[in-house]
């Protein structure tokens, strides 16, 4: 027992063979993206050079590493990241002789890929880019480039790359008990509640500032002035609601696998550009 610790604790990699594989996957996890592998490609190129310090002169061993990382892998890049991570980690104790099968190291892919990809994309999609976007979207929206669009993907490629950088040194250096510890506790899932909430009320404040839309329909009452369908009736009901109406129809949509966000981009220009014709709606801007 005594000798197999020993054996699993020698370091055949460097922190500069990890840095390097984190880089090669950051930029080119989606190069070669297909319906049949997803990021699988990705994957072995991010491992080669580990792959050949590791198993280089050993031509089988090799070939059994190149075949198991050719396997379907998908998950979200960035937080995703500490898989592939700890999975190098189990490579270099295979290397020195451990006993990893195949299955093991597959099976920690695919049994994290999923649950960590939702967590990317709720921290991502749904929190990091909504905040992001409520405090450049207005420079944009007045002509400021490098305000707006260029702000917006400067922070954005700093903070995510921060973030993935710092993952996949912890996923190398705690391995998949440290994954399994986080997964496990409680406060993973008060993290996953508080962006949801916060992405939904960022959303929430980008639909009200800039989703525009109003009626121009009025009613003529006899001896009254006319009354104003938007001002004196939907907005005195509920402020806003055919932007409201707008964005939860558009949700409703993109909830439906059917409609694509193309085809939601078409039904709102073409919907819009009828009933603007027809009178029936206006831009309020």
């Amino acid at each position: 027992m005594e000798q197999t610790a020993e054996i699993k604790k020698e370091k055949l990699l460097t922190k500069r063979d990890v840095v390097k594989a984190f880089w090669r996957w950051t930029f080119f996890s989606h190069a070669n993206y297909n319906y049949e592998r997803l990021q699988a490609t990705g994957v072995v190129h991010a491992f080669s050079p580990i792959l050949k310090k590791l198993y280089g002169k050993d031509e089988d061993e090799m070939k059994s590493a190149l075949e198991r990382h050719m396997q379907f892998f998908n998950t979200e890049p960035s937080f995703g990241g500490p898989i592939l991570a700890m999975t190098i980690a189990m490579e270099e104790e295979r290397a020195s002789g451990a006993d990893i099968s195949d299955q093991t190291i597959n099976g920690l892919k695919t049994g994290l890929m999923g649950p960590l990809a939702g967590i990317g994309d709720t921290l991502w999609q749904g929190t990091l880019i909504p905040i992001l976007l409520s405090f450049t979207l207005p420079f944009g929206a007045k002509g400021n480039i490098f305000m707006g669009p260029v702000l917006f993907f400067a922070l954005h490629w700093i903070i995510m790359t921060v973030i993935a950088y710092f993952l996949w040194i912890q996923g190398y250096e705690q391995g998949k008990e440290g994954i399994q510890k986080m997964m496990a506790g409680g406060r993973l899932s008060y993290i996953m509640t508080f962006s949801q909430t916060l992405g939904a009320i960022v959303i929430g404040s980008l639909a009200a500032n800039f989703v525009k839309i109003a009626t121009p329909l009025s009613v003529h009452l006899s001896g009254k002035e006319n009354l104003s369908i938007q001002t004196d009736v939907l907005d005195a009901l509920v402020k806003g609601i055919l932007p409201l109406g707008v964005t939860l129809l558009t949700y409703y949509l993109l909830k439906h696998k059917k409609y694509t966000p193309t085809k939601v981009l078409v039904i709102q220009i073409v919907g819009g550009a009828i009933l603007a014709a027809i009178g029936l709606i206006v831009n309020s801007i």
